[in-house]
């Protein structure tokens, strides 16, 4: 994946997802600074800005930014070595989906039932913060606040740590992370800090507009299980389908067995192939960073990730007249097929 759109998908879906899971663990650590703040201050005046609550937020991101770079430092060099099954990763984005929708369902308070759908630290964690709080460590609890967020990843953010494990290089891995963290880091500043100004209802409708969001969001990592699944049924492979049959998208290639990867996919989505006979294409890359160079074909159990130039060769035994097999990339996007009715 580019690290632009790594710092785009953090600086939109990211932040917003981060911010629903992880808010608590800032939450724990701007209480004993607000609480502070009332004391010595009162209340503060309208549009002043507040140095002391801005250093916690920002040594909370700071650590949050080192401990995933050097989580993704370590995906990174894993994933060199080893490679997670297309059906595990479509278990997970399915699980994620389904965690997803519980606590959005659990912020709309829908029903009580999904008051299990939260995360929150262990109570041991939550009893040594309280400690330092108390003790005024100004600097401690915030660091080590932002360290365990490792141990609490929004959906969007899993989906990335899968991505860095991808891509087989630790500096990579570590690249990847550190722009996704980045990006997420203004939108995590800016509604911390002036969420400890907002009143009530303000606080309430921002709720509400997260929850909604989480539960869209859940629909993009179900829709992405359903494409590492190979399922005919998913809303990316429909629109996919529905552009190349409008011509939007090459829905055929012109000449030769060739799939080119590109930043935004594979083209063309779909490629007619011989029936009943062996047959030969090509992965054409050309300086592609995207999760497009990890294809998974769910039919034939392949998944490779291609080098970011150059063209791989792969052999497909014969299929019947008919056929079609439906592929994607690591992440469940890109949904195209290949399919066999040539003569």
């Amino acid at each position: 994946m580019n690290l632009l759109v790594a710092f785009i998908t953090g600086l939109t879906t990211g932040g917003l997802g981060c911010l629903a899971v992880q808010s608590g663990l800032l939450a724990s650590t701007l209480a004993h600074q607000v609480e502070l703040d009332m004391l010595e201050q009162g209340q503060s005046p309208s549009g002043r800005f507040r140095p002391h609550i801005a250093r916690p937020i920002l040594l909370f991101l700071l650590a949050k930014l080192l401990a995933y770079t050097l989580l993704g430092f370590l995906l990174g060099g894993l994933g060199s070595y080893l490679q997670i099954d297309p059906l595990v990763s479509a278990a997970m984005y399915i699980a994620i989906a389904i965690f997803m929708v519980g606590n959005g369902l659990r912020m709309l308070n829908v029903h009580p039932i999904f008051r299990y759908f939260v995360i929150e630290p262990p109570s041991f964690l939550t009893r040594y913060i309280r400690r330092k709080s108390k003790n005024g460590d100004a600097l401690v609890t915030p660091l080590f606040m932002g360290t365990l967020t490792i141990f609490l990843p929004c959906g969007v953010t899993q989906a990335m740590l899968l991505v860095a494990l991808g891509t087989g290089s630790a500096l990579q891995g570590a690249s990847l992370m550190s722009a996704f963290i980045l990006g997420t880091s203004p939108l995590f500043f800016f509604v911390s800090y002036f969420a400890t100004r907002l009143g009530a209802t303000l606080e309430k409708n921002f709720n509400r507009f997260v929850a909604v969001t989480m539960i869209v969001l859940a629909l993009v990592s179900f829709d992405s299980g359903l494409n590492l699944l190979g399922s005919p049924f998913s809303f990316t492979r429909a629109f996919t389908q529905l552009s190349a049959n409008l011509g939007w998208v090459p829905g055929a290639s012109g000449s030769g067995f060739e799939v080119s990867v590109n930043e935004f996919g594979y083209s063309p989505v779909v490629l007619h192939l011989p029936a009943d006979k062996p047959v030969t294409i090509d992965w054409v890359t050309q300086d592609t960073q995207s999760c497009a160079r990890s294809v998974v074909i769910p039919g034939l159990e392949y998944h490779s990730i291609l080098p970011s130039t150059g063209r791989v060769s792969m052999a497909i035994p014969a299929q019947p007249k008919g056929t079609v097999l439906r592929y994607t990339c690591s992440m469940g996007m890109y949904p195209s097929e290949l399919v066999f009715d040539l003569q």
